[in-house]
């Protein structure tokens, strides 16, 4: 099938004479402006500046379960956009376990989406929409082991030879980036994508840079192509593309700034320079953890602490706060209702499972109970979704908020329980 756009060199979508050769902008404009003038797009509309969110996104998705590379999927990661909203609900369906990228990175990397045990159809449905993909996700650690077959993205054009270009802003790139960084993806990963026939066109290949990410396989509402594209992928974050103002809109970037520069790797911005500790201080208030001779080493589950199981061996995040402000900004969640048999290993392996392993557990068995401390409110209420409707050897384990959050005296309790209970 021909392209339904093709730009001509040296015009833009007005078609008035440019001085330089076509742009990316220029691509995004012209696709854009087709879909609006030929009606190709569905809500949210207009489509500039947005991943359209095109007709017929459904039926491209509908391909996707054909690839023997899905199949073969345990883990896909899928973007969080409305055109993408079909491939989320097949992969909840097929399930296999499904993470989405955090709106803008403003809060960590992805989340993985947790359907209620024994969802019903209609709720798989829901946890696929923006709002699901919101009551039903909890964050996961940018130290977590885990390995990502499949990734999903949107575009807004695409080539047959693989080059995608996308709404200019640079986060499927950069999400990509990170999560080579973090040792989630690797070669054997594939990229798919889901476009209207319309957003496939020829794309110069000079305006293909080595931060942009090439993708295997382009799913329309017609046709599955495989692209056997020879470009290689993005291969980590390159810091010199990287400014401060970026780094200042998306606080996850610090994370791996600290990380990378510890691990003695180039991490000079776009200007040159790198980032000492009191600028980092600036942006959010965080220190840079201490260097010690493990700091390299990433931890795969929280409960691995050694000592007190108040504070762990060593920082391994510059999110990680100072003890004395994190034991007053956690949140507990309280589990009551717990079975005298259940013992306290067994409940860790149990939050686990769940991937909602908290900072500290403070056990209190012989009153059937426990605490758990989230590092603030969002990953303490994404705990209670994620494990409403416990049962426990018949019972159904009682999962809320604790109550008395800003109670100092209930915090130091607490926290003395949290002396007493090892959590190794």
């Amino acid at each position: 099938m021909e392209p339904a756009i093709k730009l001509q060199p040296g015009t833009n979508s007005r078609g008035s004479e440019l001085e330089q050769r076509v742009t990316k902008g220029d691509i995004r404009q012209k696709i854009w402006d087709y879909m609006e003038k030929n009606n190709l797009a569905n809500f949210p509309r207009p489509v500039h500046h947005r991943i359209p969110n095109f007709k017929g996104a459904a039926q491209a998705a509908e391909n996707l379960p054909s690839l023997r590379e899905f199949k073969n999927a345990l883990i896909v990661k899928v973007n969080p956009d409305k055109p993408q909203e079909k491939v989320r609900l097949l992969v909840l369906e097929a399930r296999k376990t499904l993470l989405v990228p955090t709106p803008r990175l403003r809060k960590g990397l992805f989340n993985k989406i947790v359907p209620p045990p024994g969802a019903a159809k209609e709720i798989i449905r829901v946890c696929s929409t923006a709002q699901g993909v919101k009551d039903f996700s909890v964050p996961v650690q940018l130290d977590a082991k885990v390995h990502i077959d499949l990734v999903v993205v949107g575009s807004v054009a695409v080539s047959k030879n693989g080059w995608r270009i996308g709404k200019g802003e640079g986060f499927a790139d950069l999400e990509y980036a990170m999560m080579v960084s973090m040792g989630s993806i690797d070669e054997k990963t594939v990229v798919v994508t889901t476009v209207h026939d319309c957003q496939l066109l020829d794309i110069p290949e000079e305006l293909m840079d080595n931060h942009d990410l090439i993708v295997d396989y382009i799913l329309t509402p017609t046709q599955v192509i495989t692209t056997d594209c020879k470009r290689s992928k993005p291969q980590g974050i390159i810091w010199s593309k990287v400014d401060l103002e970026m780094m200042q809109k998306i606080p996850i970037l610090k994370s791996f700034y600290c990380r990378e520069k510890q691990e003695g790797k180039d991490v000079a911005l776009k200007d040159e320079r790198c980032i000492d500790e009191k600028e980092l201080q600036k942006f959010s208030g965080e220190r840079m953890p201490r260097k010690s001779a493990n700091a390299t080493r990433l931890k795969s589950d929280p409960f691995e602490k050694t000592g007190s199981c108040d504070k762990c061996e060593e920082e391994t995040e510059c999110e990680t706060k100072a003890q004395s402000n994190a034991t007053s900004r956690v949140t507990a969640v309280y589990m009551g209702n717990i079975p005298p048999s259940l013992r306290v290993s067994e409940l860790k392996n149990i939050l686990r499972d769940h991937n909602v392993a908290p900072l500290r557990l403070n056990w209190q068995g012989a009153q059937h109970r426990a605490f758990l401390d989230y590092k603030d409110e969002i990953t303490a209420e994404a705990a209670v979704t994620s494990l409403a409707g416990l049962s426990v050897s018949g019972s159904i384990i009682r999962v809320e908020l604790a109550k008395h959050q800003g109670d100092n005296r209930f915090r130091s309790q607490t926290n003395a329980r949290v002396n007493r209970q090892s959590l190794t």
